[in-house]
């Protein structure tokens, strides 16, 4: 750690469902073939979906490095999560450039805030802060009326409207309108793209001089869990399956981690999945037609087939606290007689 310094460093946030994990996946494809890249990801859940699904493009020979943090905004407990991951990543990679993932519903001001502090301030050369937005959402209240939703698209230096694809000839107008009058858009970068397909050279802008802020002052939810931040998986239990849940900034989450012996019946699975009612569903599952990374948002329900997996796990995300409340039951249903499962 003492021989490094000045790792050119990128937080990369927008709030739930916008495309984060893919917009990374894509700039690790535009890695420079002689350099060694680290990510740190956090997620709102417990149970972590996007660190593996990033991990799956990390061998040795790809330099590409990832550590994830789970179970809600990781600057929680003065950084504490936060800083031990981001240490651990920085003395594995020796990085030549750092990618930080916030969780959609985490506050970025605060992580920066980490990152500035004087232990980071030779280590870490922080530039631009990329925020993804769905220009779709700025017509809904909830969405603009959040003040997480909104601290992002302030502290970004560069704003990039994903999901262009799917944009009615009003979206991006209105999106303009509203940072203009939100956002203090003064010169900020702002760009359309589909399928989080970031350009490269978007991570060399310069940082911007955002008010400063000590990590945690703003942050003080008394429901929010952060000592799990740190664990390592749970080992599984001998039902066969774990759920773990999750609170705070007005959602919920539930997720289960399942014996890796297990395999899902892919159309029931896909089926259900589809008619979850929740604001975000990931999951990666070990089914009779292959390994499926499942991703839905907006109602709009995707599946990619993987080439591996440590075991099926699923994390649902929703403002409703009862949503998930027959999930359990149906997921069990999904699993396969011939799985070393007994029904209950």
């Amino acid at each position: 750690m003492s021989k490094l310094k000045a790792i050119p460093t990128n937080v990369i946030t927008g709030f739930l469902g916008v495309g984060k994990s893919t917009a990374i996946l894509n700039l690790l494809k535009q890695k420079p073939a002689d350099e060694r890249w680290a990510v740190l990801v956090n997620e709102f859940g417990e149970v972590g979906i996007d660190g593996g699904l990033i991990t799956g493009q990390e061998t040795e020979e790809s330099g590409i490095f990832v550590r994830e943090v789970p179970g809600g905004c990781m600057c929680c407990a003065a950084g504490l999560p936060m800083q031990i991951a981001l240490n651990r990543l920085l003395a594995r990679a020796r990085p030549h450039r750092l990618l930080i993932e916030p969780t959609g519903l985490g506050h970025p001001r605060e992580v920066l805030a980490v990152l500035g502090t004087d232990y980071y301030r030779e280590l870490l050369d922080l530039r631009a802060t990329i925020t993804l937005i769905d220009a779709r959402k700025v017509h809904e209240d909830r969405y603009t009326s959040h003040p997480t939703f909104n601290q992002q698209l302030a502290i970004a230096d560069v704003i990039v409207a994903n999901k262009a694809d799917r944009y009615q000839s009003a979206d991006f107008p209105a999106l303009l309108d509203f940072l203009e009058r939100t956002a203090n858009l003064g010169d900020k970068s702002v760009f359309q793209v589909s399928q989080g397909a970031l350009r490269l050279d978007w991570l060399a802008a310069p940082a911007g001089h955002h008010a400063p802020l000590h990590p945690h002052d703003e942050h003080r939810d008394s429901e929010r869990k952060t000592s799990s931040s740190i664990l390592e998986t749970p080992e599984i239990p001998e039902t066969g399956y774990l759920c773990i849940e999750n609170k705070g900034e007005g959602f919920f989450s539930r997720g289960w981690i399942f014996n890796p012996g297990w395999t899902f019946d892919a159309r029931k699975l896909y089926a259900l999945l589809l008619g979850v009612d929740a604001e975000r569903v990931k999951g990666v599952f070990i089914t009779d037609q292959g390994i499926t990374a499942y991703n839905k948002a907006d109602n709009v329900l995707t599946a990619v087939e993987l080439d591996d997996c440590v075991d099926s796990r699923v994390e649902c995300i929703s403002s409703d606290a009862y949503s998930f409340e027959t999930l359990e039951a149906e997921l069990l249903e999904c699993v396969l007689a011939n799985s070393p499962y007994s029904s209950v």
